[in-house]
């Protein structure tokens, strides 16, 4: 129980409007976008909402001297649960921290608080010519805080790579309140440890991210849209693959497998012919016309050469959006097919990616499972998606014995847990697997040397 004074003090940092300890606004802080069931267990005992990394530093001082639970919250995006405040304690919302502080144009760089959702801190830098290539599927919702926190991908990764690819320096309130910078605008910098990247994809652990310095690039003048049809995922596997190896870099490859066309195809109504069992969708970019037209026709020689069935290039936005929208729509589509789902999300190396799709495979056979596949094509992040019924005692049984096959399959191929969406809560029990004991132990070494007392974000990953 946290004493009243505490709250007080607390009251007092970040002004009454922006403390919360209602029952009704402590409940919306006890979830996420996961798959984890809501429980009472889960909400914070209190909210803050600050305004300035002095704030943060206030009420960490707080916390650490009281020894109270600290769980940090961007826009609740996860797919991990690991903004759910499992402790109690304080859940510290840094939605209110949402300024752009500068763009450097100069230096192409541009530094912003935690709380910038990632679409506006696109869109400011598009306005200048400028591209910050990271798009997770949730960026219209996602803030940057929180993206440093789980090194958030996205389907541009292939060619442009993920969060932690961008940033430079962050602005990061440790345990104890000390406020600690790492980085800089130096493109090379190699004194002292790298503090920025081992803080990166940390999950709020090691500490609390306030503000990030992140490179950008020039923006592409060019965009296109190819989607291609095969008669198996491992036809489309085949394209991609024979892609890059001939040096041709889609921005975005993305692929589906046949029960998530037969998915989208139920939810809106279309047929696909019967021999088309994958699809892949993908995004070129260059400085012209003519460079993206020779990108689209090595592309569809390569799929010729694998079988393909159809390949359709857009000629307008309104056509590119068409061709995206089978990609777009798999979320709604599966929602319709099974009570109750599990995304997950693995990473295999490039050449195993057929291989992790069959085994795929033979786990939905053996646990008597809807297992959709589909991810990004270009660098082997999969997403099977696993339906089943929750109500049903034995449909969850199978359904999480699949998922550590799934875990398991991935970590033979050489893969790891997680592409994109970190460990968190759900794949927690798996970790040991995937580091080894003495992995986990130099891990837990460095989460005490940071958070001596453990109080930040407890209960995840360890």
């Amino acid at each position: 129980m946290i004493r009243d004074r505490v709250k007080k003090r607390l009251r007092e940092i970040v002004g009454k409007e922006n403390f919360l300890d209602s029952d009704l606004d402590r409940f919306g802080y006890s979830y996420d976008s996961s798959f984890i069931p809501i429980l009472p267990a889960n909400n914070p005992d209190m909210v803050v909402r600050p305004l300035t990394t002095d704030e943060v530093s206030q009420v960490m001082a707080v916390a650490y001297e009281e020894d109270i639970p600290v769980t940090a919250r961007g826009a609740g995006t996860g797919k991990t649960g690991g903004s759910l405040p499992l402790k109690g304690g304080i859940c510290l919302s840094l939605d209110r921290m949402t300024k752009i502080i500068e763009l450097d144009e100069l230096n192409m760089m541009i530094t912003a608080e935690a709380g910038v959702r990632t679409i506006d801190l696109y869109d400011h830098c598009a306005s200048k010519g400028l591209f910050f290539p990271p798009d997770p599927a949730s960026w219209k919702i996602s803030t940057i805080g929180g993206n440093v926190a789980e090194n958030a991908g996205g389907m541009r990764a292939v060619k442009y790579g993920v969060t932690g690819n961008y940033v430079m320096g962050l602005e990061v309130v440790l345990s104890d309140g000390t406020v600690l910078n790492t980085g800089g605008k130096a493109i090379k910098n190699v004194t002292g440890y790298n503090l920025t990247s081992l803080l990166v994809g940390s999950e709020g652990t090691l500490g609390i991210v306030t503000k990030a310095l992140f490179r950008l690039i020039p923006m592409p003048k060019k965009r296109g849209t190819i989607q291609i049809m095969f008669r198996d995922i491992e036809d489309g596997c085949c394209t991609v693959n024979i892609m890059l190896q001939k040096n041709i870099i889609p921005a975005a490859a993305e692929i589906m497998d046949g029960a998530c066309l037969a998915a989208v195809a139920n939810l809106r109504k279309i047929d696909f012919p019967n021999e088309v069992q994958s699809c892949v969708v993908i995004e070129i970019d260059g400085d012209s016309q003519d460079e993206l037209d020779s990108q689209a026709n090595q592309i569809r020689e390569v799929a010729e050469k694998c079988g393909s069935l159809e390949f359709r290039v857009a000629k307008t936005d309104a056509e590119s959006d068409e061709l995206w929208s089978i990609r777009r729509t798999i979320s709604s589509a599966t929602n319709a097919l099974a009570p109750s789902r599990i995304s997950e999300d693995i990473s295999v190396p490039r050449s195993a990616f057929p291989e992790m799709v069959r085994r795929i495979r033979k786990i939905s056979e053996k646990h008597g499972l809807t297992i959709c596949v589909f991810g990004h094509a270009g660098d082997a992040n999969l997403h099977p998606l696993i339906l089943f019924d929750k109500k049903n005692p034995d449909s969850t049984v199978r359904a999480y014995r699949a998922v550590e096959d799934i875990f398991d399959a991935a970590l033979e191929l050489g893969g790891t847990l997680s592409g994109e969406h970190g460990i968190g809560i759900t794949k927690q029990p798996y970790i040991v697997k995937a580091l080894g004991q003495s992995g986990v132990q130099a891990s837990i070494a460095l989460k005490k040397a940071l958070d001596p007392k453990g109080i930040l974000n407890p209960g995840k990953i360890w």
